[in-house]
């Protein structure tokens, strides 16, 4: 056997490799000019986005597998009653409406009208996971159609969705008029039985709604919902300050009441929708304290309302979205909450 010639094409791949990496360390040791930077980082930007589209598209299909069996899923888009915002006012999408995703769980059995619950997702940048099956699972089979938008800022629908994310401002429309698209669009949801929950971001979402819209909602259920941007900001690193401070335009010092605008703790007095509130001690991410400022408020406002706050529940921020007995039984009072104002 002639070993000549794959030795020789081994040294020569040796070779090529030890001047591809010469070349390397020498171009590491020059300046990057500022244009390849940004290129660089457009691109990372990019195939950041391209990963997450992918990641949504695969936890589409899962959901057929995970709850498929008792859900009809549909998917739609649907027009904000808010402008998406541009940097170029001359743009020929300026001023338009941002379209959005919004998906539908119906049960499989459902005969006539049903009561619908607008569930919001969690994250700054977040979108529906499947994480959230076994929750779905316990409304369809309870007899509710869930609506969930994907609303401005979330995550898996391409680039321009993401990049016109507005914490606590038009993405809380979105919401909203996700809600209005199915009440008149959906022949099997009842108008009349309308709630909404989330958790975190989703519950900062449910409390804004309701306070701005308090005719619109017969339930709500907010869990470990971020609910004031000020102490929130006072609690949390320069880093997390730093990525408000890019949705908002300013650091907290800088424009105070801008956050406390966006904060549902000072809208407390529009409370008319029935509401309970979960929370726990250890929650590492909404910290009690923040809550506990919400509590607090509404008391303070003579609201009605029902809240629990747990001692540390296991599980921390998540601790009743996971597959627990005390998330289980945190969850049962949910459903018999939202069910006595829904059924």
């Amino acid at each position: 056997m002639d070993y000549r010639q794959p030795f020789s094409q081994n040294c020569f791949m040796k070779r090529a490799l030890s001047l591809l990496f010469a070349a390397a360390l020498t171009l590491a040791a020059q300046p990057t000019p500022p244009d390849i930077i940004n290129t660089l980082e457009s691109h990372e930007r990019s195939t950041s986005r391209s990963f997450e589209d992918t990641d949504r598209q695969i936890d589409d299909l899962l959901w057929y597998h995970r709850i498929g069996d008792v859900a009809n899923i549909e998917k739609y888009e649907i027009a904000s009653s808010k402008p998406r915002r541009s940097k170029n006012p001359t743009d020929i999408n300026a001023g338009n409406p941002i379209i959005f995703p919004v998906y539908v769980f119906s049960p499989k059995n459902l005969k006539g009208k049903a009561p619908m619950l607008v569930f919001v997702h969690g994250g700054v940048h977040g979108r529906l996971t499947t994480s959230y099956a076994n929750i779905f699972r316990e409304a369809i089979e309870q007899g509710y159609v869930i609506v969930s938008p994907e609303y401005r800022g979330s995550i898996g629908h391409g680039s321009d969705l993401y990049s016109q994310i507005d914490y606590g401002g038009a993405e809380i429309d979105d919401t909203h008029d996700a809600r209005d698209w199915a009440v008149q669009n959906l022949p099997f949801v009842d108008k009349n039985r309308v709630g909404i929950f989330g958790w975190s971001h989703g519950g900062y979402h449910t409390l804004m709604n309701i306070f701005s819209w308090p005719d619109d909602y017969k339930a709500a259920y907010a869990g470990v919902p971020v609910s004031d941007l000020v102490t929130r900001m006072g609690y949390t690193g320069q880093e997390y300050r730093d990525i408000f401070a890019d949705f908002i335009g300013k650091q907290p010092e800088d424009n105070v009441m801008e956050f406390r605008r966006r904060s549902p703790v000072y809208y407390v007095d529009k409370l008319k929708t029935p509401l309970l509130i979960h929370t726990t001690t250890n929650d590492e991410d909404v910290h009690v304290i923040e809550v506990e400022h919400l509590i607090v408020a509404l008391k303070a406002a003579g609201k009605k309302f029902e809240y629990k706050i747990y001692q540390n529940a296991p599980g921390g921020h998540r601790f009743n979205r996971i597959d627990t007995a005390l998330a289980k039984e945190s969850r049962a009072e949910m459903w018999a909450f939202l069910a006595r104002h829904l059924k």
